[in-house]
């Protein structure tokens, strides 16, 4: 049977082997299997812990290569989230995605698959005797995360209210949520395979020594991202409605000439965009097509208030090239609470090392947000990369807590079984191909289908 898992499948390489190597991705004290196989022997059992007694401690020594339940169940809890998020925000706006500035419910979904792409990377990388078969499976892997992406979001379905599909090359959509996870693997996974050393991991300060180099590259990427947004110079932009050949469009002029905003118009990830993708390749939806000056329902979608401002239908990609850096970032973080699985045993230990720094970048994040450096998703701001991250890692430390410490694991079995089939869930739901095969059938008229019956058809946009 074919398992589809969206982070699994970005995070959790099993063997790797290349033809007429024997390059095998060995467990600590497995016996010559390799990790899927291993790993599997963790849904028999859950260690436990007892305060102040070793039991729990010894339980994690004789397990510490078996699979850890928390990061399904984490996994699962961020597939539900994104459900809910996406066939309840239309209907409660607060829980959808932030106009622009601040943060939602459906703000976290991203970074949470993000940040466990990286945790799932740490644990997988911490044997490797081949380096070059492990580099070469992780781009095949990430190659086909990318195809994925843009076969199911560059426009070729063309959603529930329409049987037709197809998409016109000169106005596809490059970039998406799995293209984003697939960049943000495989230099993620890159850093695993090539940056590391041999250092002996005996205390946090060790565990900070042997990974200088991946916390290097984040602080790298962060002085990127930074001085291309504050530093690049924005010139005046323009778009067309309808999109492509037209006779009839009109075109809208957008005027910036600006350095540093990071407004919704004249941002520098957003020119990076144009300028790289084209602006025919861009997310049509804008996000700020959401806020009061462009939407007099917001903060939901609706018709544009008088003297709406030339930007509001402008396309911009919340999955642009530049919010991607940060993306990078989630994702090398996630890593290191992947390491502290890998190095330490001990449960008050690991929850110590996640909640400290998950503490720290939350506090780092707001401190950002209030002088200036504003909470924002669709730009992925270096406060919403802080705060994001840091209820992550609070959030990873509760679920292991209760989950792998204490084996609570009745009331989170459905979430385990949503983080072991996250791909197919993705697919299907959030990408909405099964309400497309759903209504594929219909009686006499495509609109007398289940999808009709249900309201949902009525309820698309």
């Amino acid at each position: 049977m074919v398992s589809y898992q969206l982070i699994k499948e970005a995070g959790d390489e099993g063997t790797l082997d290349s033809p007429g190597k024997n390059c095998v991705l060995p467990i600590d004290g497995g016996s010559g299997g390799d990790v899927e196989s291993a790993l599997q022997k963790m849904n028999q059992s859950s260690p436990r812990m007892i305060s102040g007694s070793n039991n729990g401690d010894n339980a994690v020594s004789r397990n510490s290569s078996a699979r850890l339940v928390s990061l399904d169940v984490f996994r699962g809890l961020t597939v539900a989230l994104m459900i809910l998020v996406d066939n309840a925000g239309g209907i409660f706006p607060a829980i959808n995605h932030s106009p622009w500035n601040g943060l939602t419910l459906a703000d976290f979904v991203m970074p949470f698959f993000l940040f466990m792409v990286g945790v799932s990377l740490g644990l997988v990388y911490k044997n490797m005797s081949c380096r070059a078969a492990a580099t070469k499976k992780a781009i095949r892997r990430a190659l086909k995360l990318l195809i994925l992406g843009v076969f199911l979001q560059g426009g070729y379905f063309h959603g529930v209210n329409n049987l037709t599909y197809g998409v016109d090359m000169e106005q596809i959509r490059w970039m998406g949520i799995l293209q984003r996870i697939a960049v943000a693997y495989l230099v993620a996974a890159m850093c695993e395979i090539w940056l590391r050393n041999n250092e002996k991991v005996c205390s946090g300060l060790s565990l900070l020594k042997k990974y200088q180099w991946h916390w290097a590259l984040p602080l790298m990427l962060t002085a990127i991202y930074l001085l291309l947004l504050y530093g690049l110079y924005v010139p005046d932009w323009k778009y067309q409605i309808p999109y492509g050949a037209s006779s009839n469009a009109k075109i809208f002029m957008v005027r910036c000439g600006v350095r540093g905003d990071t407004g919704p118009a004249c941002n520098a990830a957003g020119m990076i965009d144009r300028m790289i993708l084209g602006v025919q390749h861009l997310y049509r939806k804008p996000i700020y097509a959401r806020t009061e000056q462009c939407s007099i329902n917001s903060p939901d979608y609706g018709p544009l208030p008088p003297y709406a401002p030339s930007w509001c239908q402008g396309p911009f990609d919340p999955e642009g090239l530049l919010s991607t850096v940060m993306a990078i970032v989630t994702c090398l973080i996630g890593f290191q609470y992947g390491h502290i699985i890998v190095h330490f045993k001990d449960h008050k230990r690991r929850l110590f090392l996640w909640l400290v720094p998950s503490s720290g970048f939350i506090v780092l994040g707001m401190l950002f947000d209030i002088f200036g450096m504003h909470i924002n998703k669709a730009l992925y701001s270096v406060s919403y990369t802080c705060v994001t991250t840091g209820v992550a890692g609070i959030l990873l430390a509760t679920i292991y807590l209760a989950v792998d410490v204490y084996g609570c694991r009745r009331f989170t079995m459905v979430l385990e079984w949503m983080g072991k089939n996250a791909l197919l869930i993705y697919i299907l739901v959030a990408c909405n191909i099964l309400p497309l095969i759903a209504q594929g059938f219909y009686w006499r008229h495509p609109d007398n289908n289940i999808l009709t019956l249900i309201g949902i058809r009525k309820q698309a946009h």
